[in-house]
């Protein structure tokens, strides 16, 4: 009887310090939720596409899709994941069998008020599955921005929190979830392989550090498929989690206006190295 005791008072504590660990989780995810969730956007892209292969051809079908976005700076500067803005940059990455050709006909930045804000692609990275979007029109105000200068590194099995917004049947609301990391990647580049099983994270998605520090976007890798083509893609596409320090430094060669290729991005993208290179002086 005395072991059994002991045994339902180790499982007690095992469990009570479990639910501890969950509130804690809840309650910093909360503050991150609290501090960021309007620099998540809705971003709806009007895509025309045309298939070809085999020596023929399609006619021409347009698309119209609502993703998510993470503003990176206060003049609207936003970053989505490449291969959603553009899926045929995907394709092309896993085979050249199908030709795709895209037309990116209307880009809008969706605000909770209602407003549509008229945007266009300033910069593309295929190798990191980055979209650089601007507004066209200067915003009125400055838009809640998430600092990629203050970032978090995380390790295997860490969690972070995720934040999103849901599809316009969950009425675009802010969404955000527990994720662990389940690999950290450190060749060819470094980034994260997230736990995204049972997740509804998105693209385009931020995710952070408990400390409420950026880790980075959610895109999507992929390598060529070789002889297995498009009928095998998932086994070589996955959803990662790119480092805020390499969205950071395509951010700061992102130009103010479509073909202003050589004028810089905003002040507050900056890198860390570069603040405290201020600091000393």
């Amino acid at each position: 009887m005395k072991n059994r005791n002991l045994n339902l008072m180790a499982m007690a504590c095992v469990l009570l310090a479990a639910t501890c660990h969950a509130d804690e989780f809840a309650d910093k995810g909360r503050d991150i939720f609290k501090k960021n969730q309007h620099a998540v956007v809705t971003v709806r892209v009007v895509v025309k596409t045309t298939y070809s292969g085999g020596g023929r051809s399609s006619n021409p079908s347009e698309s119209k899709s609502d993703l998510t976005g993470t503003v990176i700076s206060p003049s609207g500067l936003t970053v989505l994941a490449l291969s959603s803005v553009d899926p045929a940059e995907l394709y092309r990455r896993l085979s050249d069998e199908v030709k795709i050709d895209t037309q990116i006909n209307d880009i809008k930045i969706m605000l909770d008020d209602g407003t549509e804000m008229p945007s266009e692609i300033v910069l593309r990275d295929k190798d990191l599955d980055l979209a650089f979007i601007r507004p066209k029109t200067k915003p009125s105000a400055p838009m809640t921005a998430v600092d990629l200068s203050q970032s978090a590194a995380v390790a295997m099995l860490e969690p972070v929190i995720t934040l999103n917004r849901l599809n316009q049947a969950a009425g675009r609301a802010y969404c955000a979830s527990v994720e662990r990391i389940a690999a950290v990647i450190q060749k060819p580049r470094t980034f994260y392989i997230p736990d995204t099983g049972q997740s509804a994270t998105s693209l385009g998605s931020p995710a952070f550090a408990l400390n409420g520090n950026i880790v980075g976007i959610f895109v999507m890798r992929a390598v060529n498929a070789g002889d297995a083509g498009a009928r095998n893609a998932r086994d070589f596409m996955t959803a990662i989690v790119i480092p805020a320090e390499d969205i950071l430094k395509g951010a700061m060669q992102a130009p103010e206006a479509k073909g202003d290729a050589g004028k810089p991005a905003d002040k507050p993208l900056e890198t860390k190295e570069q603040k405290d290179s201020k600091g000393q002086k």
